[in-house]
């Protein structure tokens, strides 16, 4: 990415099911939700959108294999989307095991994320 213009960070968690993805995804979204940006296609080359970046930075708990970075990137709904993943993030105790909700073991896990924009 040539120049950031736009960075928001968010954290998303999974409490049951132990789903790295489902953590990122709310993650990402957690960082994009609220936010606005009026004009930003006069910020990009030729004032378009379609040239706008966007670079997704992960820190994950466990296994980065476990993480589908298609899904992360479907989370993003303009731009081209790159995603990088670093050790981070926390698998820790939810306190309960519930079957229902596809559980294999007590874990919830917990994913930060931070969306640049630029281009």
């Amino acid at each position: 990415m040539k120049q950031i213009l736009f960075i928001q960070a968010g954290t998303g968690i999974d409490v049951h099911g132990q789903d790295i993805t489902k953590a990122a995804v709310r993650a990402v979204e957690n960082a994009i939700w609220f936010n606005s940006m009026p004009g930003i296609e006069h910020s990009l080359p030729d004032q378009k959108l379609e040239n706008m970046k966007v670079n997704v930075r992960l820190a994950v708990p466990l296994d980065r294999k476990l993480l589908d970075t298609e899904k992360v990137k479907d989370a993003v709904p303009y731009g081209s989307v790159t995603v990088d993943v670093t050790d981070g993030g926390m698998a820790t105790s939810s306190g309960v095991i519930l079957e229902d909700k596809d559980d294999e073991n007590d874990l919830m896990y917990m994913v930060n994320a931070a969306v640049e924009v630029g281009y």
